[in-house]
């Protein structure tokens, strides 16, 4: 059994909450963007706790550090691991199949063995960093099993688990030839988190299914324990988002986006990570269509899509990036005029208020994976809105549905109904729009993430 730590709290995660930048004075530490880190950090500072996960960079891990008051502990993940555990295991097996096998999941045994492997050392660094009786909190599905391998090394910690993708109904999660182990990995935890109640009520059936536990209210009985399952919906910063929107900049620089497309045009956004799940494609046909349709025309509307750039080495990604760009190109091409794009495509990460202004300047807001766990770009475009003006077309597959139900709904394999609804969207009355907005804005404020972080460690809390 490993030796025990001193930190109280352990979060675990495929990445640390810091990223190495390189400048004139040398490499430093700087905390990473994004609503998890917002969240958890003070929580972790609070409690003296410990952050476990990878640097980014393949090879030999660093020692132990602080940076922004936490004690980060890497784990090294070697070029080969990178290869088979993360782009093979994690995001060309598990990232697909939990989408609902959008794209054909790859199976390949080597994969599943570096898989283990590399869980079993997350487990280890963690099984030596957590204090006796400590909280720890594994997140995501790089490591679904370090639950059970923690368990085994440390009877005494209290484990929470949170899944922030999808996870799959029982008849596609059964097609993976591991099924078994995720499923009892996962056990290993007091308390599995999930987005929807729907991914809660596919893993609850899948444990009786598979591994014989036995159901009861609130989770399950197994190995003598009970296991707990919830729904838990992730949030954003939203202070963070009003607070930017309702700076004079960034109104300023959302003025300026409308101006530079064309004055009384309006604007179509979608910000999305170029990625096969979240329908940029299917989108952009559903653009051509709007403009095929009668009275339609670039001067009244102009579509600003931001890609930001994902897994580029893995062939599906590469392919998605080329078809969309052709697609872009073709519609810029039967559409366009000198000077009046039909599409403006960005494929980069925007700067903060950068991407704040795109969602103050944006009229409707198109949201439209085929497949997705929660999506927060709906909630930062609803926090942008310094009014309860602006429309969100929301695709009915992303988690986000159940509370953003003020939302204009689509299937987004519907090309035709997806572009009636952009239509619909750009000619809702104004009262009605505002009634939304405001609806929306509600739901948003009611969930930060923080709220979100509190409401689960007082679950975790709450098992012993």
């Amino acid at each position: 059994m490993p030796k025990s730590g001193a930190h109280d709290l352990v979060i675990v995660a495929n990445r640390l909450p810091v990223r190495r930048t390189t400048a004139r004075g040398g490499d430093t530490w700087t905390t990473s963007p994004g609503g998890l880190v917002s969240a958890l950090a003070p929580i972790v500072r609070e409690r003296d706790g410990a952050w476990v996960g990878w640097t980014g960079v393949a090879g030999p891990a660093p020692p132990p550090f602080v940076a922004s008051g936490i004690t980060n502990l890497p784990v090294s993940i070697s070029r080969a691991e990178v290869t088979d555990f993360y782009q093979g295991q994690c995001n060309s097996t598990f990232w697909p199949l939990y989408h609902d096998a959008v794209r054909e999941p790859e199976y390949h045994r080597h994969w599943w063995v570096r898989y283990v492997e590399v869980n079993r050392r997350f487990a280890e660094a963690t099984a030596q960093a957590a204090a006796p009786w400590a909280k720890v909190w594994v997140h995501d599905y790089h490591l679904q099993l370090v639950p059970a391998m923690l368990r085994e090394m440390r009877s005494d910690v209290t484990i929470g688990f949170f899944l922030h993708i999808p996870f799959p109904p029982p008849e596609l999660f059964r097609r993976l030839p591991w099924r078994e182990a995720v499923i009892d990995g996962l056990l290993g935890s007091d308390v599995v988190g999930f987005q929807t109640r729907a991914a809660r009520s596919n893993f609850l059936t899948l444990a009786a299914r598979l591994i014989g536990a036995q159901r009861e209210q609130g989770g399950v009985i197994h190995g003598g324990r009970r296991v707990r399952a919830g729904a838990f919906p992730i949030s954003i910063d939203v202070e963070r988002f009003a607070n930017a929107t309702g700076s004079p900049a960034v109104a300023t620089r959302a003025e300026e986006l409308r101006s530079s497309l064309g004055g009384g045009r309006k604007l179509f956004l979608g910000v999305d990570r170029l990625d096969y799940t979240k329908g940029i494609d299917l989108r952009l046909k559903a653009f051509r269509e709007w403009l095929r349709r009668p009275g339609s025309s670039i001067r009244e509307a102009v579509l600003v899509q931001v890609a930001v750039p994902s897994r580029e080495q893995i062939p599906g990604y590469q392919e998605l990036r080329s078809r969309v760009e052709e697609l872009v190109g073709q519609i810029n091409g039967q559409f366009g005029e000198i000077g009046v794009a039909a599409v403006h495509y960005l494929r980069r990460n925007l700067p903060f208020e950068d991407l704040v202004a795109l969602y103050r300047a944006a009229d409707v807001m198109l949201v439209t994976p085929l497949a997705d766990g929660m999506n927060l770009v709906a909630k930062e475009y609803v926090a942008s809105r310094p009014d309860p003006s602006g429309v969100l077309v929301l695709s009915e597959f992303a988690g986000a549905v159940g509370e953003l139900r003020a939302a204009l709904l689509v299937n987004p394999h519907d090309v035709n109904g997806l572009a009636e609804t952009m239509d619909h969207a750009l000619h809702l009355p104004e009262p009605e729009t505002r009634r939304r907005m405001r609806s929306l804005q509600h739901a948003v404020k009611s969930n930060t993430v923080y709220n979100w972080a509190n409401r689960y460690l007082e679950s975790l809390a709450g098992e012993r």
